[in-house]
C-alpha cells in the first residue's frame, strides 16, 4: 500500500513538474546545494556557508530560499524528477511523509549526541527504522502574543495573562480575560451587560484557523495541558485519538469561544489575515503563535506587543508544542561526501552560535540558544515565554508534533473535518468518523 501513497503523490504534483522544477537543483563535485524557506534567516546562513567554505576549500555551498507554499510543492516534486537539493532544511510534520518515500539519507555515522541539543530534539529525527534521518537545527515553542495597550485598557497586566488557567466546563481564567478583552461595536465589553456577541469591534483572540490535525498554534496546547496526546506513542503511533472524550470536550469548548463572541470567527481567517495581522489591525487583543513570529510582531508599527506563558490546563501544568527543525541529506545527492560535511558544519557549535547572533531563531544547541536570548534582549524583545517551557520540566510540558506514516493523508482528512466543526456547525462527535478514516489508512 506504500506504492498508492507515492503513486497519489507522483499525480498531484505532475503539474508542478511541468511549471518549474524540472530545470534541475543538481550540484558538481565542488558545490553543495541547500534549500530553505525562511527569508528571515538566510543572512545568518549564508554567513555559516561562508564560514564553512573557508574550513572547507573547494567546496561551495549554493543557498536556495523559496516561500513556505512553493518549498514544499517544488520540494517533494524535485525527489519524483531526480531534481532535490543535497540537502534541505526539514519540518517534523513532513518527515513521515519523506521516511514513507524513502528519500532520505541515514545521517549515523555523523555521530549526533542527543545531549548536544535541547533535550528530545535529536531524538524527533530517528525513522521506524531506529536510524537517524536528520540532524538538529533550531526549535520553538508557542506562547500568547497580547496588544500591551488593549490589555491595560482592560484592566489587566502581564502577570494577570502569565497566571492563566482553563477547563473546559467554565473555560477557567483564560475565558475570563479572552471575555473581558473582547468588545463590541458599543464599546460593551465581553463580560458586561449587554454585550452583542454578533457585533464585536475587537476579539480577545484572534483566529488561526481550524489547525488541521495538529493544532499547533490553535488548540495544541489545550489539548496538552488536558492530558491528551495524538496517537498511543510518543513518535511512530500507529492510532490516532481524535475521538477520544477529553480532546472532543476541549475542542467543543475551544471553538465555542467563537460562539460567544470572544475569539475571532473562521471566516476572519485566511492567508492574508493571519492571527498576527488579526492583532496588528487591532481587530483582535491575543494571538497564539510561534516563537518564529517575534521579528514579524516586533516590526509592526504602532502596536506594542507583550507576550504570556499558555494557560494551565485540567492537569495543572501548562504546555505547548516545541517543534524542532532538522537538516537533512537527499538519497540521491549529488555531492554525497559534501552534503554530510555541510550538514555536520549546520549541526556544530560554531554555526549554532552564528545562527543565534542573528536573533531571529532559537538555535538546536544551548549555547546557540543562549547567543539568541542576547541577541534578543539586544533588540529589547523579552522571550521567557518561550523559554521557560524548555527550563521548567516540573510546571510545563512539551511535546512534539505527531510522528507518523501517511502524515500527508492524515493533514488531507483533519483540515477539512476541523474546519466544518469550527466554522460549518457540524457536531465533535462528527471527528469520529474522521479518526476511523485515518486509523484504516494507518493499519494498511
Amino acid at each position: 500500500m506504500r506504492f498508492r501513497t507515492v503513486a497519489a503523490v507522483t499525480g498531484a504534483l505532475a503539474l508542478s513538474l511541468v511549471t518549474g522544477c524540472a530545470q534541475g537543483a543538481g550540484s558538481s563535485a565542488d558545490t553543495v546545494t541547500y534549500w530553505l524557506w525562511d527569508t528571515n534567516q538566510l543572512p545568518a546562513y549564508q554567513a555559516c556557508a561562508e564560514d564553512f567554505e573557508k574550513q572547507n576549500p573547494g567546496l561551495d555551498v549554493k543557498i536556495s530560499q523559496l516561500g513556505w507554499d512553493d518549498y514544499w510543492t517544488k520540494l517533494t516534486a524535485s525527489f519524483i524528477a531526480g531534481t532535490q537539493p543535497d540537502v534541505f532544511t526539514d519540518h517534523i510534520q513532513k518527515f513521515g511523509q519523506f521516511a514513507d518515500l524513502k528519500v532520505l539519507e541515514p545521517l549515523d555515522d555523523l555521530g549526533i549526541d542527543d545531549s548536544d541539543y535541547q533535550p528530545g530534539l535529536a531524538a524527533s529525527w530517528l525513522g521506524e527504522d531506529g536510524r537517524r534521518y536528520g540532524v538538529p537545527k533550531d526549535w520553538d515553542t508557542v506562547a500568547l502574543f497580547y496588544n500591551e495597550k488593549m490589555v491595560k485598557d482592560a484592566g489587566l497586566d502581564a502577570a494577570d495573562l502569565n497566571d492563566l488557567a482553563w477547563n473546559p466546563e467554565d473555560g477557567g481564567t483564560f475565558e475570563k480575560a479572552i471575555a473581558r478583552l473582547t468588545v463590541d461595536e458599543q464599546g460593551r465589553r465581553g463580560d458586561e451587560p449587554g454585550f452583542d456577541k454578533d457585533n464585536v469591534k475587537v476579539y480577545g483572540l484572534a483566529t488561526n484557523g481550524g489547525g488541521d490535525g495538529d493544532g499547533q498554534t490553535t488548540w495544541s496546547h489545550f489539548a496538552a495541558s488536558a492530558g491528551w496526546t495524538y496517537t498511543g506513542k510518543e513518535r511512530w503511533g500507529t492510532e490516532y485519538r481524535y475521538d477520544d472524550d477529553t480532546f472532543q470536550s476541549m475542542i467543543e469548548w475551544y471553538f465555542g469561544l467563537a460562539d460567544k463572541g470572544y475569539m475571532a470567527p473562521f471566516t476572519d481567517y485566511s492567508v492574508s489575515n493571519q492571527a498576527n495581522t488579526q492583532v496588528a489591525a487591532g481587530t483582535a487583543a491575543t494571538a497564539f503563535d510561534g516563537a518564529w513570529m517575534l521579528s514579524t510582531y516586533d516590526g509592526f508599527e504602532g502596536v506594542d506587543f507583550g507576550t504570556a506563558v499558555t494557560p494551565a490546563g485540567p492537569t495543572g501544568k501548562r504546555a505547548t508544542m516545541m517543534n524542532g527543525l532538522a537538516d537533512s541529506v537527499s538519497k540521491d545527492a549529488r555531492n554525497k561526501a559534501g552534503a554530510l560535511k555541510w550538514v555536520k558544519y549546520l549541526a556544530s557549535e560554531e554555526c549554532q552560535r552564528t545562527v543565534g547572533g542573528y536573533g531571529i531563531v532559537f538555535p538546536a544547541t544551548p549555547d546557540g540558544t543562549e547567543a539568541a536570548v542576547a541577541a534578543y534582549e539586544k533588540k529589547g524583545i523579552d522571550v521567557s515565554a518561550f523559554t521557560r517551557p524548555v527550563e521548567d520540566k516540573e510546571n510545563f510540558r512539551t511535546f512534539s508534533y505527531p510522528i507518523t506514516n501517511y502524515a500527508a493523508d492524515v493533514q488531507a482528512l483533519m483540515r477539512p473535518a476541523m474546519q466544518d466543526v469550527y466554522g460549518g456547525g457540524r457536531p465533535v462527535s462528527s471527528l469520529d468518523e474522521t479518526n476511523d478514516q485515518i486509523n484504516l489508512i494507518l493499519d494498511q
